[in-house]
Parts: C-alpha cells; sequence; structure tokens
C-alpha cells in the first residue's frame, strides 16, 4: 500500500507540474541568509523565439525575516549584440496590516511580480537578466548593507495571451 501511494503522490506532482503550460523558462537562485547591495542575481536563457510576445516574471521567495513592506530592485536584460535596458522597479511585499501578498503556506512566502508585459525577444542569441535589490531606509542616501529575509530570486517568462 506504501508503494501505491507513493506513487499516486508523484503522479499528481508530475501531473500538477506539467499542467503550466504558460510557462517557458522558470529558474530560481538560492541567495544566503542576506542580500547584499553589490550582489546580482543573474539569468542567462536563449531567447526562445524571435516572433513572439513574452511575459516576463521577476519571483521572489521570503520568510518572516523580511522587514519592509515594499522592494526595490534594478533590473537589467543584455541582449546578445550588447543593447541593455535597465529599469528601477518598486513593489510591494505586504499590505497596510503587515499581512505578506505572496502566496505560501508557513513562513515563506512566494511573490509572482510583473516585469514586463508582452515582451518580444527581438535577436536570436543569449539573453542575460541581471537584478539587483536597491533597498533603502527612509532619509538615507545609501543603500541597506545586506538585505534579509529574501530567501530565493527567481525569473519567469510565459506565453503571453495576447
Amino acid at each position: 500500500m506504501g508503494k501505491t501511494v507513493l506513487t499516486c503522490i508523484l503522479g499528481s506532482l508530475l501531473l500538477f507540474a506539467s499542467c503550466d503550460r504558460s510557462r517557458v523558462y522558470d529558474q530560481y537562485q538560492s541567495l544566503p541568509n542576506e542580500w547584499h547591495k553589490d550582489s546580482v542575481v543573474s539569468f542567462k536563457l536563449q531567447a526562445p523565439d524571435t516572433l513572439n510576445n513574452y511575459n516576463l516574471f521577476i519571483n521572489l521567495r521570503n520568510n518572516s525575516d523580511y522587514r519592509y513592506s515594499n522592494l526595490y530592485l534594478i533590473t537589467e536584460i543584455n541582449f546578445p549584440y550588447g543593447k541593455v535596458i535597465s529599469d528601477t522597479l518598486q513593489y510591494e511585499m505586504a499590505k497596510p496590516s503587515g499581512e505578506w501578498l505572496g502566496t505560501g503556506f508557513g513562513e515563506v512566502k512566494e511573490s509572482k511580480l510583473w516585469y514586463k508585459e508582452n515582451f518580444k525577444f527581438p535577436e536570436a542569441g543569449e539573453y542575460t537578466v541581471n537584478i539587483q535589490q536597491a533597498m533603502r531606509k527612509r532619509d538615507s542616501v545609501s543603500g541597506i548593507e545586506s538585505l534579509e529575509g529574501v530567501t530565493e530570486v527567481g525569473f519567469r517568462i510565459e506565453n503571453s495571451t495576447n
């Protein structure tokens, strides 16, 4: 009976994972106990194609050690032939009540953060996506040296429905 239950659970997990038809690319990188202000999380990927549009997301997993209700990020998309798109982004991570906006059970919450909608990869080849935290304390020019509570940073590409 134990093998049957285990087989059913594994089969269900495989079926659940394969149902995500919109996913084109989905990778995470784990962080040590803190995210240093000079640490850049990079994802290297091949362009899915040069014809279709895609939605891009930054995925973030945080625990209760994260002490802020928002998050500032600096991102770059480096194209194969040298073009670079840089953005400074702000995301709300918690409601005014302090409740996390991410999903998940227990202490770790996962947030799927919109990055770019209907993005086209115009050049064939390898792209690099860089993500860096840019948090600052109120009335401070220098950044937060080490941001605690962010456990993983991910990058996701989905097929656009448009």
